[in-house]
């Protein structure tokens, strides 16, 4: 079976269980203490009554941290932890490891994350920090508004209802880049329709 019949396997899956759409893509933050936290915190979480809220908090408690620049100096004087009302270390960890990073890289603001993770070199820049996996990084990049497929454990469940089990993270990343493709949707769009109908069922 080609790689495009695979995707018109899980192309027909989607419509079969979706529909049609329109599947609009998600909207992610301006605020870039709350894309780093977003990304830093969300795994293996409900999102929508776990993380959703925090990020928000946060957004009104730490108003200068709409840039990488002021989330860091936040960072260097009142604890993380405290602002998001979530205590894990390695999450707090991985934020500060981030937002150094990106500090590091002249990266400032959604548009300046935006178009740095068009370059290759950035995205491996950004798998260096501890906790940091190739769908964290498609991640962020859909928080910060590119298209992007984040395969996580839901997708991977879809897929694999879809007849389309085992599959590396690079090869089913495709198939849904296709699969979208197939079927006129945005990539990100797709994706996230899939994660909200597979997060609410779990």
């Amino acid at each position: 079976m080609t790689t495009h019949d695979l995707a018109q396997r899980l192309a027909d899956h989607v419509q079969t269980v979706l529909g049609t759409g329109p599947f609009p893509p998600p909207v992610g933050w301006t605020h870039m203490g709350a894309v780093i936290c977003d990304a830093s915190f969300q795994a293996q979480r409900r999102y929508e009554s776990t993380i959703r809220p925090r990020l928000l908090q946060l957004q009104t408690a730490w108003p200068d941290a709409v840039t990488v620049r002021g989330f860091q100096a936040r960072l260097a004087t009142e604890d993380l932890a405290v602002a998001m009302n979530f205590k894990s270390p390695r999450r707090v960890a991985t934020a500060h490891a981030i937002t150094n990073l990106l500090a590091a890289h002249g990266v400032d603001t959604r548009d300046d994350l935006r178009a740095w993770l068009d370059h290759q070199d950035s995205r491996a820049a950004l798998r260096t920090v501890k906790g940091v996996g190739p769908k964290s990084v498609d991640y962020i990049g859909n928080l910060v508004g590119r298209s992007q497929v984040a395969v996580d454990v839901h997708l991977h469940r879809f897929a694999a209802e879809a007849g389309l089990p085992g599959f590396s993270y690079a090869q089913l990343r495709a198939l849904y880049e296709e699969a979208a493709t197939v079927l006129g949707h945005d990539y990100a769009g797709l994706e996230h329709a899939v994660w909200r109908f597979k997060s609410q069922a779990t």
